[in-house]
Parts: structure tokens; C-alpha cells; sequence
């Protein structure tokens, strides 16, 4: 029995008389003053929803998460054996109860660093992605910048040019590209691998160009009202508001340079020379004997290392930076 000073809603929208009744399920009633107007909730409508709806959104929700954790579980299994046998000894391996070595065995790191050329590898693969990382980044925005705000002849033609070389993989150049780097004498160093990153890349300037599209053009309108100048507006207004795209841009670079393994493997030749993810392959030398296993995942281990710390401190950044790209285009 209701009140005087509360009636449903559905006593107010439908009067007496009315056929009309609310459908079962639904939570129609509110609070209404004697005026006979529904009283304000926090100045929201009122919203309706039936109990079925919540409990299958509910249910849908549940299987997404179920979802993802059993996707999650399933690519991190490989991660976590690896983990496991970089710290089995020889006599863990063959015990085939024992799921974590207890104790560790850490002198798997201490032999992988003392009879390898560990710090070299080390060294090559720090600098080439270093060089690849901050001067192909900054290469790739100004390029990008270009395309997004210039309005030059050709714009659109020379973009497409750019995006149909992502259609040619380095598999189909590599012939000519070492009779060019023979010829320079550049064979068995360094400079192959560093040169090409110099001007950037054709999917890092797409995906900086997409999001630079995305800065209201109003902003630059404003800043060359001020004096600025091209120059100016791109290191004072664009970069400063783009960071999260120069962060995906950043560590993808950081990964392909990092994890690069054809090109070194092509134009490296000297142990002493190769980047790490070669050295794996000559730290094994062809002939993988069950005591070479736990070596082998020990110097794996050290060689993803830096991509997990990159990715750790960087995720927020890359995950806004892909969501944000390509809005506009």
C-alpha cells in the first residue's frame, strides 16, 4: 500500500482507467511529491532497467574476463618454462616431478657471461638500438609532420609511395641490399644495421601522422598567430601533445631493434661482431645436448629482460598511443 506522499511512476504516466500496466521485471516506482512531480536525483534522469538485461551483461562480462585470463595463461607458459629451466642444473632437468628447481642454479648466468662474448653482444645490440630508438623516432615525427600539416604537392601521392613500401619485405631486397654494403666495405660491422634506421620507418610515420591529424589544427592557427614558426610549432605544440604516439613509436622501435635477428644474421659474420639475438644462435653452435638446454634459456632470459623493463614502464603510453591512433585520417 503506497502513501499519500509517494506513488509509482507508472500511477503518474498512466492514469486511472488506463489498460496500460508495467511490464514485470522492471523497478518503475520513485519517490513523488504531493505536487504529483517525481522528485530529483541528483539531477539525473531516472533509469530503468530490467533485472534480465543486468544479470546477461553480468554473464556476458564474466566470459570476456574468463576469456582473457585463459588467453593470458596460455601465452604465458612458454615464458614461464623458460624462466624455469634458466635456473635447472643438469640433474633437475631429468627429474620429472620437480616443477621449480629448489635450489636455483644461478651459476647458469655466471657460466653464460664468462664463456661467451656476452658483453659485446650486449654492447652491439645496446648501441644499434639505441641509435635506431632516438634518431629514428625524432626522424619519423618530422617526416610525419610533414605529411599531416604541409600542404604540399604531392602529399597525398608521396604518402602512398611511402605505405607500398611496407608491401616489400627485406627478404626481397636483401640481395641488392649486401652487393651495396659489400661494396661500401661495410660487411662485418655495425653501420648495416644502423644506416637504414636513420630515416625512420614507413609504419612509425604512419602511425605518428594519423595521430598528429587528430590535434585540432586551430592549435597551430594560434601559434603561428604568436610568431611561431614550422619549426616551432612542431617542438612547442605537436610533439609536447603527442607523447603518448611517440612512446608506442619509441618501444616498438626499441623491440625491432632489439629482437632483430635476419639482417645481423646476413651481414655479421665475427662472433665478437653479432647483436644478442645472433649470439643465440652461435652460443648453441648447431648441437642442442639436453646440458646445453638450461644455458640456452639463461642467456634467453637476459635477452628479453630489457623488453619486459621497456614494456613495464612504458605500457600505459604504447596501450593509449594504439588506442588513440587513427581516429582521424
Amino acid at each position: 500500500m503506497s502513501t499519500p506522499g509517494q506513488r509509482s511512476v507508472a500511477a503518474r504516466t498512466h492514469p486511472a482507467g488506463s489498460s496500460a500496466t508495467p511490464s514485470l521485471g522492471t523497478s518503475l516506482t520513485a519517490p513523488i511529491n504531493t505536487s504529483g512531480q517525481a522528485a530529483a536525483h541528483s539531477g539525473k534522469p531516472i533509469t530503468v532497467r530490467s533485472t534480465p538485461i543486468r544479470v546477461i551483461r553480468a554473464l556476458s562480462r564474466a566470459l570476456i574476463y574468463l576469456l582473457l585470463l585463459g588467453g593470458s595463461v596460455i601465452y604465458a607458459i612458454p615464458f614461464i618454462f623458460m624462466v624455469r629451466w634458466s635456473f635447472m642444473s643438469t640433474s633437475q632437468v631429468h627429474d620429472p616431478d620437480l616443477f621449480w628447481p629448489m635450489p636455483m642454479a644461478w651459476e647458469n648466468y655466471t657460466y653464460v657471461w664468462g664463456s661467451t662474448f656476452l658483453g659485446w653482444w650486449i654492447f652491439n645490440s645496446s648501441l644499434v638500438t639505441f641509435i635506431g630508438v632516438t634518431v629514428g623516432t625524432f626522424v619519423s615525427c618530422v617526416v610525419a609532420y610533414g605529411f599531416a600539416r604541409l600542404d604540399f604537392p604531392g602529399n597525398r601521392v608521396l604518402f602512398i609511395v611511402l605505405l607500398a613500401t611496407m608491401m616489400l619485405p627485406l627478404h626481397v631486397t636483401i640481395i641488392p641490399f649486401v652487393i651495396i654494403m659489400r661494396e661500401l666495405g661495410w660487411l662485418d660491422t655495425l653501420w648495416p644495421l644502423i644506416v637504414p634506421g636513420l630515416g625512420g620507418g614507413a609504419f612509425y610515420i604512419f602511425i605518428l601522422r594519423q595521430f598528429f591529424m587528430t590535434i585540432p589544427i586551430e592549435l597551430d592557427e594560434a601559434a603561428r598567430t604568436d610568431g611561431a614558426s614550422r619549426v616551432g610549432i612542431l617542438f612547442r605544440v605537436i610533439l609536447p601533445l603527442s607523447k603518448p604516439a611517440i612512446a608506442t613509436v619509441a618501444a616498438l622501435s626499441f623491440i625491432g631493434n632489439w629482437n632483430d635477428f635476419f639482417l645481423p644474421l646476413i651481414v655479421l659474420n665475427s662472433p665478437q661482431q653479432v647483436t644478442l639475438a645472433v649470439g643465440l644462435r652461435y652460443f648453441g653452435g648447431g648441437q642442442l645436448v639436453e646440458a646445453q638446454h638450461t644455458y640456452q634459456m639463461a642467456l634467453a632470459m637476459i635477452s628479453v629482460m630489457p623488453i619486459i623493463v621497456i614494456f613495464f614502464f612504458a605500457q600505459r603510453q604504447f596501450v593509449r598511443g594504439i588506442t588513440l591512433t587513427g581516429i582521424k585520417g
